[in-house]
């Protein structure tokens, strides 16, 4: 199902009534869609599937409206448990707000993985939902995204917008940090 958003089509899709894929159209996101349905399976909507992807539309439009902060979907991760383990804590880093892969990396329980978890945030099935957008490079500059770096800082600078303008954070690290 393609969902028009505010920055370009992405793609949903469901299994099992939950989401397995959320991404922007485009050549790596093609990619990562292929992999997620060879393991998956290119099965026909269910009336299930239809449910999810409904409500995930819904909440995709309160994201861009700034209503949403949070999404609260079933998902179904598929990757590899080091992959699932580094998407789980995307969600911990505070809307409009950003982290470093570094960061990310001691969050996880290892330091020394910085290049593993930018890899494992690369591989994200489930952009936005998962909010990989939030992880920046060491000193707050912002890199690589799968749906381009253009898709980046449009949700960072969304968020932003959106938020108190005395909580202003944008390519700064969380309050949390330590």
């Amino acid at each position: 199902m393609l969902y028009p958003s505010p920055f370009g089509p992405i793609y949903l899709k469901s299994f099992q009534g939950s989401i397995i894929f959320c991404n922007w159209i485009s050549p790596d996101c093609l990619g990562k869609l292929l992999k997620i349905e060879s393991i998956a399976g290119n099965q026909q909507t269910s009336s299930e599937d239809a449910g999810v992807l409904n409500e995930a539309i819904g909440q995709l439009n309160q994201y861009f409206s700034g209503v949403r902060k949070e999404f609260d979907l079933p998902l179904t991760l598929i990757g590899t448990e080091f992959q699932k383990k580094v998407w789980q804590l995307l969600p911990t880093v505070a809307y409009g707000s950003t982290i470093s892969y570094k960061e990310l990396s001691q969050r996880f329980g290892n330091p020394k993985a910085v290049r593993a978890i930018a890899r494992a945030c690369g591989a994200n099935p489930l952009a936005i939902i998962l909010p990989c957008h939030r992880i920046v490079a060491s000193g707050g500059k912002v890199g690589g995204y799968t749906g381009g770096i253009d898709k980046k800082l449009e949700l960072l600078t969304l968020e932003q917008s959106f938020l108190p303008e005395d909580d202003l954070t944008l390519f700064s690290h969380s309050k949390n940090n330590n």
